[in-house]
């Protein structure tokens, strides 16, 4: 569990060195509507603004407060109404946008997803944090997980890549040579071509510095995230730490577009 004390401390040690931008976690989540106001209390407390998010898509993935409809999104914008945060989403699958008109995904301050819930062969959706899933040869998943990256972030108009380079826990102690540069590369380098930022995570711990130094030669600009849940919102301890190490400022960082700039309005999709 992180300390408030050595957040604080990461904190200090980033001002310290001049940063010129305000912190901000963009991976919120809150479950219940009376809930709110007690995480921004406590995300104000660490000296960061939250973007506070809810499962958008269609229901079959059965998160809590899955967002469905155009009526369902306007009611979740009005309840964030006036609130000091960024209002957004974390889409569903490859299909979300079935669910919504472009106008009412304009309204959004920023899109964010990541590749979690995986394809497999045949169309099978699986959870890669669940504890027990086998997602069977090493090589052979990581070549599709790599290439799945790189379909999202092509064929989905996101704001932010969530999550990134995430294994499932038997694999995570080889995460390093799982990873290899050609892997990295391919997922940096699509995020690059369609302006998506990769996000730092500290529920994680990733990615990895190497990665985020390729990213950040290669131009991506990068958003810090917690992926907590109510009062654990706002904890950002690896994302400041990182912040430091790579020297960051402002200019490398994601802030939401303005409406007509919208991904879902200035890009492309298949």
């Amino acid at each position: 569990m992180i300390s408030r004390r050595s957040f604080m401390a990461a904190a200090a040690g980033l001002a310290a060195r001049g940063a010129d931008f305000a912190v901000v976690d963009f991976h919120a989540h809150v479950e219940e509507p009376a809930e709110i106001d007690g995480a921004i209390r406590q995300a104000q407390s660490l000296g960061v603004k939250l973007g506070i998010l809810w499962h958008a898509g269609k229901r079959e993935y059965g998160y809590q407060h899955m967002l469905s409809t155009d009526a369902e999104l306007r009611g979740f914008l009005e309840m964030l109404e006036g609130k000091p945060v960024f209002r957004g989403i974390q889409a569903e699958g490859l299909d979300w946008m079935d669910c919504f008109s472009k106008g009412m995904i304009a309204r959004l301050d920023y899109v964010l997803t990541d590749a979690l819930t995986f394809r497999e062969r045949g169309g099978r959706m699986v959870k890669l944090w669940l504890k027990g899933v086998d997602v069977g040869e090493k090589q052979d998943f990581m070549d599709r997980y790599a290439d799945y990256h790189v379909e999202i972030i092509e064929r989905e108009p996101i704001d932010i890549l969530a999550n990134p380079t995430f294994l499932p826990e038997y694999l995570m102690a080889e995460h390093d040579s799982l990873w290899t540069e050609r892997r990295m590369r391919k997922v940096i380098g699509a995020a690059r071509k369609h302006g998506v930022a990769i996000e730092i995570n500290s529920r994680y711990n990733l990615p990895r510095v190497p990665f985020l130094k390729m990213a950040l030669a290669d131009g991506v600009k990068f958003s810090f995230g917690s992926n907590a849940h109510n009062l654990g919102t706002g904890k950002l301890e690896y994302c400041l730490e990182v912040a430091r190490q790579l020297h960051l400022e402002r200019k490398h960082l994601f802030e939401p577009a303005p409406l007509g700039k919208k991904p879902v309005e200035r890009r492309r999709l298949s």
